[in-house]
């Protein structure tokens, strides 16, 4: 009900879907047609320029939210699968995108270039690897103008957070990885119930 009485998605977009659910269960690692379409009016709301995804997977986000930038704007994309990499070119290319930008190699070593690159962001994107969030967050916080907004998915991790029998790694890393954003007086936060959950970080 929500997604057919919301803006209806590019046929790039539904594309990009359909192909995902071909994958079985790597399919999961796509955010939400909500998300999606929350992060398009947050782009736009926020009047962002230039972004930085960390974790692209075949480019549903980054399409998505590229697609909501002004006409001068940039989206510069980090992932380290080439085969999923290579995939999201093609349908970069088919929706005729050419606001983005393709990073290809380990995300800790590409957001170290950018550091020494003194690259600043209006809004960053991190949906990768849970193992290092806390060194890709850290990291974004360097690389983030003042105001700007960054953006970190799964942090509900189906709901298992809440969950206190459950004692597994990945439900443990994200549980630490929200308690250091609830401890950054840096940033005001707060988690938006949209897909996996959504914590959006504003820097102060």
């Amino acid at each position: 009900y929500i997604i057919n009485h919301s803006d209806d998605l590019t046929e790039t977009q539904k594309e990009i879907i359909k192909y995902n659910k071909s994958l079985g269960d790597q399919k999961k690692l796509q955010i939400s047609i909500s998300q999606a379409q929350f992060l398009q009016s947050l782009i736009k709301m926020s009047n962002t320029k230039k972004i930085l995804e960390i974790g692209s997977f075949t480019g549903f986000s980054a399409l998505s939210m590229a697609t909501a930038l002004p006409p001068e704007g940039q989206l510069i994309s980090l992932d380290k699968n080439h085969e999923y990499s290579e995939k999201a070119k093609k349908f970069y290319e088919k929706a005729n995108n050419k606001k983005i930008k393709q990073i290809i190699k380990p995300a800790l070593e590409s957001l170290n270039d950018l550091q020494v690159s003194s690259e600043i962001f209006d809004l960053i994107f991190i949906d990768a690897d849970k193992e290092n969030y806390i060194k890709y967050y850290n990291i974004s916080m360097n690389l983030i103008t003042q105001g700007g907004i960054i953006i970190i998915d799964n942090v509900l991790w189906h709901g298992e957070v809440v969950d206190k029998s459950n004692d597994d790694k990945l439900t443990n890393i994200i549980r630490d990885f929200n308690k250091h954003i609830k401890n950054d007086i840096r940033v005001t936060k707060n988690i938006i119930p949209v897909g996996d959950g959504l914590t959006i970080c504003i820097k102060k």
